[in-house]
């Protein structure tokens, strides 16, 4: 296995579990709607990919409307449901091992960069990272190639064979490989193994306790 140096962490599902907050903001968008949700864990399919992505797939909302229950959805999530979240079990641990060993961690998010940094900071893991790369309010940079981009832009990173990118849907092992990154696919988060090996993850760790395993060679 090569030697990483910068190692790219997406937020949602990886370092952090945020069913609650997102499921709930997502049911409180589709409620001015008209649309009821009984059961929020339905909506566990919303975590990773842009916003703006899943209502339009999953509800058939034309562009502007989904950007209308986006508008909605984080009249909530910015007040409440960024902190409806919970850091898994072993990250800062995880954290500091890789710290400490000379890692440059990165986190490469969709979600609104302002929307990340708060969540870091919130739960006291901003103090391990180099950068906290996400996207615009705008709606611009939410394809996880774009994000893994401006981050290592950011950094002044020029060699890719030093990055790998960890997460856990198919579209963080997508953005890798479109910008030429090494991933690694966790399955304690919201992806199956099937969803990460089809993506074509180049590594699949287990648990949070693998990551530093399979980097720290």
């Amino acid at each position: 296995m090569k030697e990483y140096k910068y190692i790219l962490f997406d937020l949602d599902g990886t370092l952090t579990d945020p069913a609650v907050g997102i499921t709930t903001c997502v049911a409180y968008a589709l409620k001015k709607f008209g649309i009821e949700v009984a059961d929020i864990s339905q909506l566990n399919h919303f975590i990773g990919p842009p916003l703006l992505d899943s209502f339009m797939e999953d509800y058939g909302f034309d562009k502007e409307k989904a950007q209308t229950a986006i508008d909605y959805y984080r009249e909530r999530f910015r007040v409440k449901g960024l902190y409806e979240n919970e850091v898994y079990g072993g990250i800062e641990e995880m954290l500091i091992k890789l710290k400490n060993s000379g890692k440059k961690l990165i986190v490469a998010t969709s979600k609104p960069e302002p929307f990340a940094k708060e969540i870091m900071r919130h739960f006291a893991l901003d103090k391990y990272f180099a950068y906290v790369a996400g996207s615009n309010f705008d709606g611009t940079r939410t394809a996880k190639a774009e994000v893994i981009e401006y981050a290592l832009q950011s950094i002044g990173v020029e060699d890719k064979s030093a990055c790998i990118m960890i997460g856990d849907r198919e579209h963080d092992i997508i953005g890798a490989t479109k910008t030429g990154l090494d991933s690694i696919g966790v399955l304690y988060g919201y992806g199956s193994r099937e969803e990460l090996e089809n993506a074509g993850a180049t590594f699949i760790a287990e648990s949070v306790r693998d990551i530093a395993n399979l980097i720290m060679v």
